[in-house]
């Protein structure tokens, strides 16, 4: 029915449509692990079954929730509606602090209580680096 130069060119076309999404796939794939997803609290409360696999929590640090210990920093983390309490021992990244959003990866103990292995935090779309800043009011 077709000749053999119709033949060839379906043939490129659909290889070259399937290697393009596969290279898609690849490419969202391998981003995956680098966006940062969070649940709220909120989420975590609403969760029909809690899960034993790392999981990211994100909001904002409670006002006065903030208690530093020898080797563990405890806090609670809000989304203004639900509240859980998060235990971390490490180095706490320099933007961390009292009513600023902070995202933790870790493991969920119960739906009140959580477990962080890392801390990231994240600074408002207004953040100016404080060299900047400075240059700024200079002029």
């Amino acid at each position: 029915m077709f000749g053999k130069k119709v033949k060839l060119r379906i043939t490129f076309l659909l290889l070259s449509f399937i290697s393009l999404i596969l290279i898609v796939f690849l490419i969202i794939k391998s981003l995956e692990e680098n966006v940062v997803y969070f649940k709220s609290p909120t989420e975590i409360n609403d969760l029909s079954e809690l899960t034993k696999k790392k999981v990211r929590i994100g909001g904002m640090v409670k006002k006065d929730s903030l208690e530093v210990k020898a080797e563990e920093i405890n806090f609670i983390i809000t989304d203004f509606k639900n509240e859980i309490r998060v235990s971390y021992s490490g180095i706490i990244p320099n933007l961390f602090e009292e009513e600023k959003g902070v995202v933790a990866e870790g493991f969920i103990k119960d739906r009140n209580f959580f477990i962080a292995k890392k801390i990231l935090a994240k600074h408002d779309e207004n953040y100016m680096p404080p060299e900047v800043k400075k240059a700024l009011e200079n002029k």
